[in-house]
């Protein structure tokens, strides 16, 4: 028995272990996170400016699901890739102290944001459109707004869905149709 605790013990000290990398702040980092200043207009201008489209991701210190999708989801390259390629990522800390600048010009802090956008859930992915009035709070302008941890499909067809700007054709094809469509045409063999 003790044999094959060993030889069991040694096979777990073998296999290469992945852990996401941890900031000082607790949260996940990516290579396609953007350290900004948190001033929402300059994050859009500069998003627009690279032909990109803004994106807040709100997470938290111990989240589990956070680490779920940063573990299991954004690491395969059809997805970081998808994300690196077309967004403007800035994380933002549910409890944060970090000054934000919400796009209506108000300054406050990461947590007040959440509370003002009524953010609850971690992970909660906030996509913004290209243009976006004086007025309009973050929150008031988002497209779609992703609260919580999903799959790799689910995920990857979230991204496509706002980046292609789905949201504003008149078709009957909201999200939920569009995420159903694809999941048939992956399962009938379509990869393209």
């Amino acid at each position: 028995m003790t044999r094959m605790f060993m030889a069991a013990a040694a096979a777990l000290v073998a296999l290469p272990v992945w852990a996401a990398e941890l900031g000082d702040d607790g949260l996940h980092k990516t290579e396609w996170m953007r350290d900004t200043f948190k001033d929402l207009r300059e994050d859009l201008a500069e998003a627009n400016a690279e032909g990109k489209r803004l994106v807040l991701f709100f997470e938290q210190r111990g989240c589990v699901y956070c680490t779920k999708m940063h573990e299991e989801v954004f690491p395969r390259p059809e997805i970081g890739g998808y994300i690196d390629e077309n967004y403007f990522v800035v994380q933002l800390n549910l409890h944060g102290d970090t000054e934000v600048t919400d796009l209506d010009g108000e300054v406050l802090s990461e947590k007040a944001a959440a509370r003002k956008w009524r953010v609850m859930f971690t992970p909660t992915i906030m996509f913004l459109p290209e243009e976006v009035a004086e007025s309009e709070s973050a929150a008031e302008a988002s497209v779609a707004v992703m609260p919580g941890a999903f799959g790799p499909g689910t995920t990857l067809d979230m991204f496509t869905w706002v980046n292609e700007k789905r949201y504003e054709l008149e078709s009957e094809e909201d999200f939920q149709r569009y995420h159903a469509r694809m999941i048939q045409e992956r399962d009938n063999g379509r990869t393209d």
